[in-house]
């Protein structure tokens, strides 16, 4: 087999390279995760306890993880992902079934996030959940000076030059489909053009679109209002009390980031010791009080805090999620079409 270069950006920030024969294939796993959502203590501490190494890389973006995975460069064992993405990894045969009775710490998994995750894995076979969540406004209620329930705020022009937009296709056009009455998941190109219309004309209101970095923008005041993900909110608001999170009445995507296994793992067995590792109440924990995303685990909802409990952003009312729907893998055609009228909202 021809040996691979993997370029792995380590937890501490810098540049790992491991040539692919420099490293014992059969006691490491290659993980591929979003940026900055597993605590580096969880890989240190799994690797004493199981002398397995971890080869830790990151990346920004679904699609970009997407695109990295297919190109193949690198023979990654265990990723986190999106629910669209995984539910599309899936219908391609890349992911393998995972052995339950080897994960025991899967019954911690609360069971509406099983429910929730039927929509792109309908056995339950593929995926095991790490984070949940929704799409909402942060605001800042000393600067926003009305009631924030609708999407329609991040389009009033009073507020212009004060929004931020999340730089994500699929979750930009949200406000503008749920404002128009659509699914999220629509692939009716009429429907699409309409809200990529209000995107455009929103555009000039837009001060950045950002991936990781709307929350601290919030924090520092640089901006009034901001489309992000719930996690990002307790933090927020925990740094400028004057922060406060909404998921809009016409409706939101909630989430579901979960990890698989790939159809290449090199060794199922340590992929699922790591699986069953991460689902340790205590580890559990420790990655709750990394990043604060909604937490799968209901062994650990049951003793955290009640500021934590009690917070809609965190763990919603179901009159919320009833309103929300879950992103589902588009056809190629479709994902074209998202790309043509992004760019060119990006470009106008």
């Amino acid at each position: 087999m021809k040996c691979k270069l993997l370029v792995i950006p380590a937890l501490a920030g810098s540049l790992l390279l491991l040539g692919g024969c420099g490293y014992n294939k059969n006691n490491s796993l290659v993980v591929f995760n979003y940026g900055d959502y597993l605590d580096s203590s969880i890989i240190d501490s799994f690797e004493e306890e199981t002398g397995i190494k971890i080869l830790y890389e990151e990346y920004q973006s679904p699609e970009e993880m997407y695109m990295k995975y297919k190109a193949d460069i690198v023979d990654y064992d265990v990723i986190c992902s999106s629910d669209y993405i995984l539910e599309k990894l899936r219908q391609e045969d890349e992911l393998l079934p995972i052995n339950f009775d080897n994960i025991p710490n899967a019954a911690n998994v609360d069971e509406h996030l099983w429910e929730f995750s039927k929509s792109f894995d309908p056995e339950n076979k593929y995926t095991i959940p790490h984070y949940w969540g929704t799409l909402g406004i942060l605001y800042n209620t000393r600067l926003v000076d009305e009631e924030v329930d609708s999407w329609d705020i991040l389009f009033n022009q009073k507020y212009s030059g004060q929004i931020i937009m999340e730089n994500s296709v699929r979750d930009s056009f949200v406000p503008a489909l749920k404002l128009l009455g659509y699914s999220i998941n629509t692939d009716n190109t009429d429907e699409l053009d309409e809200a990529e219309a209000m995107l455009k004309e929103q555009r000039p209101m837009v001060q950045a679109y950002l991936l990781d970095s709307a929350r601290d923008e919030m924090i520092a005041e640089n901006a009034a209002i901001a489309l992000v993900y719930s996690g990002e909110a307790p933090y927020a608001t925990e740094y400028n009390e004057d922060l406060a999170y909404v998921v809009p009445k016409e409706g939101s995507n909630v989430w579901v980031d979960s990890w698989a296994i790939t159809k290449d793992c090199k060794n199922t067995e340590n992929a699922e010791k790591f699986l069953n590792y991460l689902l340790e109440v205590e580890i559990s924990k420790i990655s709750f009080e990394y990043n604060h995303y909604g937490t799968p685990n209901k062994k650990l909802a049951e003793i955290l805090p009640a500021k934590y409990t009690e917070d809609p952003a965190l763990f919603p009312p179901s009159d919320v999620l009833d309103n929300c729907e879950i992103f589902k893998s588009l056809d190629q055609g479709t994902q074209n079409y998202y790309s043509k009228l992004w760019k060119e909202i990006k470009l106008d």
